[in-house]
């Protein structure tokens, strides 16, 4: 794997960590939005934008949800906003699968909280990419993930392979992930790693920890197979195109 740097350990609190790097050029084969898509890029971990407390809250939310599903190999997913519900080998949509039965699982306070962190992680990639948070707009798919130790099953199961976002999904401008479980106690394995051509730069999760990035190929990346444990975070992302934006999710 090359030389591995850790960029923030499950012991730091960090306010704000920053490193920028080059833009590449996968923004100019998009329309570009003034103001918005990136011409400073980089990538950030802080520990001081969303507490502890709260992503237990949110982790909640997610393992009510999951609980209603989950694959049959080591990754589930959770789309409050499409309703994508991994469900053995395949997705269902827990709104139509499960209709009415949801008021009985999740609660406006639930949908309330995850607006509130999705606007205060907007605000805070704003501000360090001197944009405007008006500028940007959550875009899909935004999900909840659960990873464990078991084999994949389809190809869903096999997080593990590098991957740029905005190769992957078009609409990507800026991708953030909110950790809502510890590395080493909750989990082995799991690390996020940034593959540079010179070294891998790895951010170990910890509950309330907001990494995020551009989501360019300056961000390749790919996440470590879980060894054992639990691994819960949730992938919010944000495009500077109007017209692939999302509204929240409402119950």
């Amino acid at each position: 794997d090359g030389v591995t740097e850790v960029l923030a350990h499950r012991t730091d609190s960090l306010r704000d960590m920053f490193v920028e790097i080059p833009c590449s050029e996968d923004y100019d084969s998009h329309k570009r939005f003034e103001g918005c898509t990136p011409r400073k890029c980089g990538r950030g971990v802080t520990d001081a934008v969303i507490t502890r407390e709260e992503a237990e809250r949110i982790r909640r939310i997610a393992e009510r949800g999951l609980s209603l599903g989950g694959s049959d190999g080591g990754a589930s997913i959770l789309d409050l906003h499409s309703g994508a519900l991994s469900l053995g080998k395949h997705f269902v949509n827990l709104y139509r699968y499960f209709g009415d039965k949801i008021q009985d699982i999740f609660t406006e306070e639930d949908f309330a909280l995850y607006r509130d962190v999705r606007q205060r992680i907007q605000h805070r990639i704003a501000q360090v990419f001197g944009i405007s948070s008006s500028a940007m707009f959550l875009t899909k798919p935004t999900f909840f993930s659960r990873m464990n130790s078991t084999g994949a099953k389809t190809t869903h199961d096999e997080y593990w392979h590098p991957h740029v976002d905005k190769v992957t999904y078009g609409s990507f401008d800026y991708t953030s992930l909110l950790y809502l479980s510890d590395y080493s106690e909750d989990f082995g394995g799991g690390r996020f790693v940034f593959l540079d051509a010179d070294s891998n730069k790895t951010v170990e999760p910890r509950a309330g920890r907001v990494s995020f990035f551009t989501s360019g190929s300056e961000n390749l990346h790919r996440v470590e197979k879980v060894q054992w444990g639990t691994r819960f975070a949730i992938t919010i992302s944000f495009t500077c195109d109007p017209e692939h934006g999302i509204g929240d999710p409402v119950l």
